[in-house]
């Protein structure tokens, strides 16, 4: 069967975007050193401060787990948020917008090469910090478990090509806005602690960031000694990841859409809404 012109555009697009990216991660092998062993200082405070307070076990697998789940937020903010900030930057931005495909296919090939990135980090996070700390995992439904976590991340991703274009439109506080949203994001998806102590309206807010349902779901699927500490039942959460995903990415095609046809119809890349 003939594959239609455009979509092996799309697709060869994706594959170009990504492929820099993966190998740039193999050619660079000296930063997972910092960017591992970094993370798992900060760990080692939250561990070490619940455990001096006694707190139920599942708690430092709660640390280790979302201490590996910042890799893709932080990938998200600084490698597809910013995107196109830093391509304007350096003048290649308008490459983007003349090249006979989609924005988003850009962005996805960008995206999934910084997923392979990310992975590799987390991987070591969840590794090692379970090794450093003594984390014992019991998963009740791996195929779940893995739902959950693709559902997140395609929701996530979708997030970061919606503020792709919203940075963008921001001009220099691209860069303010990055690490405007790095720790709040933080506290409020529960990273180092269970969500649910946030209170239900809280959570329920801070659940729009996939994040948050992603990595309580997957904490009550693999920590479940203690299932009163999990915000909504894994499959609700799932559920609502499933909404999550076709929204951001219809949102994101819409701005991108409306950016793409901005520069093209006034011939600027200061790109402010008229």
């Amino acid at each position: 069967m003939k594959i239609p012109p455009a979509l092996e555009l799309f697709v060869r697009s994706i594959i170009g975007r990504a492929y820099p990216r993966i190998i740039g991660a193999n050619r660079e092998l000296s930063w997972l050193v910092p960017e591992t062993l970094l993370p798992l200082l900060g760990l080692a405070a939250y561990v070490y401060v619940y455990r001096a307070m006694k707190a139920p076990a599942e708690f430092v697998g709660y640390v280790v787990l979302g201490g590996a789940m910042t890799a893709y937020w932080l990938n998200i903010l600084w490698s597809m948020a910013s995107q196109f900030y830093w391509e304007k930057e350096t003048a290649n931005l308008q490459l983007y917008i003349m090249a006979p495909v989609s924005p988003m296919a850009i962005l996805l090939g960008m995206g999934i090469g910084g997923l392979f990135s990310s992975t590799i980090r987390a991987g070591a996070v969840i590794i090692l910090g379970s090794l450093l700390f003594g984390v014992s995992y019991q998963v009740v439904n791996l195929g779940l478990v893995l739902l959950v976590f693709f559902l997140s991340m395609a929701a996530l991703y979708g997030m970061g090509m919606l503020l792709a274009s919203l940075f963008l439109l921001s001009g220099r506080e691209a860069y303010n806005l990055s690490n405007a949203l790095q720790e709040p994001v933080y506290l409020f998806s529960g990273f180092y602690f269970p969500v649910k102590s946030l209170g239900f309206w809280a959570a329920a807010a801070a659940s729009i960031i996939p994040l948050t349902l992603g990595l309580d779901a997957m904490r009550q699927l693999m920590f479940p000694g203690n299932p009163t500490l999990g915000f909504l039942s894994p499959w609700i959460e799932c559920g609502v990841l499933l909404l999550l995903c076709p929204f951001f990415i219809y949102l994101s095609k819409v701005a991108l859409k409306k950016m793409e046809q901005a520069a093209r119809v006034r011939g600027t890349l200061s790109l402010r809404w008229q």
